[in-house]
């Protein structure tokens, strides 16, 4: 049983909030631990205002959010670890080794599928990477 989640991205400011938001969202009232980190985090910056945008169009709210780093007790204390790329999996593993067998793609669920960094990009691709996210999060709640 998952009592935490940790999503991981680069910034810690587009994908691994937003995925924290809509996870917190899907599981409601169950009492699960869930936040976000990056492996290069700007750190203190507050949520993208594009991802933010998409957020409460969905009717979520990531305004409270502050980009914090990534480290080896986060990833040793949590639970389930979910990151957005490949190359992310490796890095995580680096980091805290003991982690490797449960740090899994966001896209798990969907072929192990990356999830591409939206950060400078068009809305068009912030609008389909909040949509891989979304299918991501609703399939990795239902094992949660």
């Amino acid at each position: 049983m998952f009592e935490s989640v940790l999503f991981v991205c680069v910034g810690n400011i587009c994908r691994s909030p937003s995925a924290e938001v809509m996870l917190r969202s899907a599981l409601g009232s169950r009492r699960l631990r869930i936040a976000s980190a990056g492996l290069g985090a700007i750190v203190g910056h507050r949520i993208d205002a594009s991802a933010q945008e998409l957020l409460l169009r969905a009717g979520l709210d990531g305004a409270g959010h502050r980009a914090r780093q990534v480290d080896a007790a986060m990833l040793t204390e949590t639970d389930l670890v979910l990151v957005m790329e490949r190359s992310h999996l490796h890095r995580v593993a680096a980091i805290a080794p003991q982690a490797s067998g449960k740090t899994f793609l966001l896209g798990k669920w969907q072929a192990d599928r990356s999830i591409p960094d939206p950060y400078k990009q068009s809305r068009q691709m912030f609008e389909y990477v909040h949509q891989m996210m979304a299918e991501g999060v609703e399939a990795w709640s239902r094992h949660l």
